[in-house]
């Protein structure tokens, strides 16, 4: 049996299905109890399970990661809500230094089994500090693991994965598809497997990887270049672990490629995965990998945003660039 919903409802849907089935499971963060947080992703939870598993904080992000890994050190399952991913820099100490470091400092013996939910990206035109897609900070440092659904059915099925994973999981949130996408999600146990990405279009000519809420433009530009140049598009949808092999079989059967983010271009995964494909494809290579990302700037205010962002028309000729080489 399956069920239609918004991408932010199936997120509430899978806390609420392991927080029945998982006592340790907890949820905490700034707004997330009697309001339902600032997206209403935790909305009737607070009811359900009561103020001891649903946490309403202080503002502080730094305490919310903090006591999130005392928590996971105590044997329970945190599910930490930072409201927007440009808030979430206080909390680096707390994150880098102590989450991400437990397994590894232990030499195994004790793991921090939690999971930080991080609304990312923009195009909701909201003001400073809202719209950040920081995502490759989380992936460059070690100890953590890194998801970002694009669709409402991998949503449940990776925060269910999430919450289950015996490390900390940065699982990213594309807000500006919260309510904007729906699709059928399976009722009852569903999970998603880490480092395997999905196909959303099979083609021929040139091999196009994103993930988030960059996969809509995406699939919307490779549909109106259609038939003239025929794009493989594959959501990544787990960042750490990468799925290898999945990219390189694309690649080599395309030999052309582009990769689309809204993070800064530099230093952003696109730089990451180019590299991926030329270390272990270059023979099958025809032109060179075309980055096509968000600007090098500080994210702008709502009246630059459409020039920021990756449009269809943008990724586009991102693509044709990469076909015509």
């Amino acid at each position: 049996m399956a069920e239609d919903m918004t991408l932010v409802k199936a997120v509430r849907t899978g806390l609420r299905e392991e927080m029945a089935r998982d006592e340790s499971v907890l949820v905490l963060g700034e707004d997330v109890g009697r309001s339902g947080g600032v997206f209403r992703a935790t909305e009737g939870l607070y009811e359900e399970f009561g103020d001891d598993r649903v946490i309403d904080t202080p503002l502080t992000e730094t305490g919310i990661a903090g006591v999130s890994v005392g928590l996971a050190a105590a044997g329970l399952r945190p599910v930490a809500e930072i409201q927007f991913m440009g808030f979430v820099y206080s909390a680096l100490e707390q994150l880098f230094t102590r989450a991400a470091r437990i397994n590894a400092r232990s030499r195994g013996r004790y793991n921090c089994q939690l999971v930080l939910r991080l609304p990312f990206g923009g195009g909701i035109r909201a003001p400073d500090m809202h719209g950040e897609s920081m995502e490759a900070m989380f992936v460059h440092h070690p100890g953590f693991k890194v998801v970002a659904p694009s669709r409402p059915d991998d949503a449940k099925g990776l925060l269910t994965s999430a919450i289950r994973d015996p490390d900390p999981v940065v699982f990213l949130e594309p807000k500006r598809l919260y309510r904007s996408v729906k699709g059928s999600v399976p009722e009852g146990d569903h999970t998603v497997p880490f480092g395997v990405a999905r196909t959303l279009r099979e083609g021929a000519d040139v091999s196009v990887f994103t993930w988030g809420a960059m996969t809509k433009p995406t699939m919307v530009a490779a549909d109106d270049l259609a038939p003239e140049i025929d794009a493989e598009v594959i959501d990544l949808r787990s960042l750490t672990p990468l799925d290898r092999e999945s990219i390189i079989e694309s690649f080599e059967k395309t030999g052309r490629a582009a990769v689309v983010h809204e993070a800064p271009r530099t230093g952003g995964l696109a730089g990451e995965l180019t590299a991926i494909v030329q270390e272990s494809s270059l023979l099958y290579q025809e032109a060179p990998v075309k980055r096509i990302t968000g600007y090098d700037i500080t994210y702008p205010l709502y009246d630059l945003e459409d020039y920021q962002l990756p449009s269809p028309a943008r990724i586009a000729e991102g693509i044709e660039e990469a076909v015509a080489f």
